[in-house]
């Protein structure tokens, strides 16, 4: 894959190598996808709140992403066994990475601002307190307080075109700061519309 000099990050336009990952479902999950765009998403680690808010968005609208082209695939620095209990009802391929191979490998960090950036701590405590009542009620299961690959890990989205091209790359600054929905959807339209834009 092509980085930019010396930061480790992959840059728009990068040529992604052809893999499969295993999803914690046991299906084989093909990267690029010969039919469709990919859209890798990595977050953190089995249960986090903010990661859980944001994917609820997701599942939310898998239907009009999965109309556009678009196939949702969810890396987490967690083991499969950590994350079954926090993924079985997601409409989409999810993939344990507990080594963080795969992060070092896309140039996906781990630092304070994670979770030290102001513009994250509202997304916390909605998160945290979005998911109190069904971890009280038995419904869903408590992060663990020591989570695999830690707590400062940061988000980051990759569009992959079916011939393998990084469409589009966004690195987070801080845990909650990813595409949304709405991104993701107009990026793959904008794919589309002009493959040859990048």
């Amino acid at each position: 894959m092509a980085k930019n000099g010396g930061s480790g990050r992959i840059r728009a336009g990068a040529t992604i190598t052809r893999r499969r990952f295993t999803a914690v479902s046991g299906e084989t999950i093909p990267i690029p996808d010969a039919d469709r765009l990919v859209h890798l998403q990595f977050r953190r680690f089995a249960g986090c709140p903010v990661c859980n808010l944001h994917l609820r968005s997701v599942a939310a609208r898998h239907d009009e992403i999965a109309a556009a082209g678009v196939r949702e695939v969810v890396v987490f620095h967690s083991s499969a066994e950590a994350l079954r209990p926090h993924t079985a009802e997601l409409p989409f391929a999810v993939v344990a990475d507990p080594d963080k191979r795969l992060y070092r490998e896309f140039g996906v960090e781990s630092a304070l601002r994670a979770l030290l950036d102001p513009r994250v701590w509202g997304r916390v405590v909605y998160g945290v307190l979005r998911d109190l009542g069904p971890v009280l009620r038995g419904r869903r299961k408590s992060p663990s307080f020591t989570p695999e690959g830690g707590r400062l890990g940061l988000p980051a989205d990759f569009l992959i075109a079916a011939d393998g091209r990084v469409v589009a790359v966004k690195y987070g600054d801080h845990a909650y700061d990813q595409w949304p929905v709405d991104e993701i959807l107009a990026l793959a339209r904008a794919e589309r519309e002009d493959p040859a834009r990048i």
